[in-house]
């Protein structure tokens, strides 16, 4: 039995190289600053596989890697606020996932591009959210959030410019990103698993990227205090930019 035998019928040996490349640098990009795996691997991904596979591929493989982190993030976390928060999440994953389950992968290639664009600029502006509390500003940000992770996995920067604006310990909301994004994941694993996106296809495509994509974690991590932060952010920003770019479909007959 080769390899080619795990793989899904759509997803040739060369298509199969390439995802676990891509993976590998994005996991590296969140094994050393935390953040940015989903926004490079998406445009990229989908510009190789169908985006309703690729998705459920990155929801799995980081569901995986982020699991052991929970329950940690369980007892620093402030579960209340947290639990606001996930409310808007409940409502915006099963509408990102239905519009990724019925959309073109032509259009839904366009609004990832898009949305991934937007949240670059968003991480790339430093904003953070300093005004005061309010419950329906709370739910909206994780609807917001929700949705971006419902069709795409790119629901990281609206919640955590959210949490690292509060008046609250770095470690506190460190831990609420984390269980909030634990939340995420459960719902999106389940409102996948309802809609067919979760099939059998992805998760043998996960045994073979999954592997890479912790590798590139790891390694990301080990570079961690060697590098200058401040530099590796600025590639992961441009990777990010470039990820975008190239995965545009307009330019599918030059690059493909």
């Amino acid at each position: 039995m080769s390899l080619a035998d795990f793989l899904p019928k759509d997803v040739s040996l060369t298509i199969a190289m390439a995802l676990c490349a891509i993976a590998f640098v994005s996991g590296t990009a969140r094994g050393f600053s935390g953040f940015g795996s989903a926004l490079i691997f998406m445009p990229l991904a989908s510009s190789v596989a169908a985006p309703r596979l690729v998705a459920a591929l990155l929801l799995v493989i980081d569901f995986v890697a982020a699991a052991p982190l929970l329950p940690d993030a369980w007892r620093k976390a402030d579960r209340k606020a947290t639990a606001v928060i996930v409310l808007g999440a409940l409502v915006g994953v099963p509408v990102g996932t239905y519009f990724l389950s019925v959309l073109e992968p032509v259009t839904t290639r366009w609004i990832i591009s898009c949305f991934v664009a937007a949240l670059l600029l968003l991480l790339l502006s430093g904003w953070r959210y300093r005004g005061k509390d309010h419950v329906w500003l709370s739910v909206g940000i994780g609807g917001l959030s929700g949705f971006c992770s419902g069709l795409a996995q790119t629901g990281g920067p609206p919640i955590v410019g959210y949490w690292l604006g509060r008046p609250i310990a770095p470690i506190v909301a460190r831990a609420n990103i984390v269980l909030f994004f634990g939340a995420s994941d459960l719902f999106s694993m389940v409102s996948y698993a309802t809609t067919g996106l979760i099939s059998r296809e992805s998760l043998a495509l996960s045994l073979i990227v999954g592997p890479v994509y912790a590798l590139g974690v790891a390694f990301g991590a080990s570079l961690f205090g060697r590098a200058s932060e401040t530099i590796f952010r600025r590639i992961c920003y441009a990777l990010i930019a470039l990820a975008v770019v190239t995965g545009l479909p307009v330019l599918d007959r030059v690059l493909r």
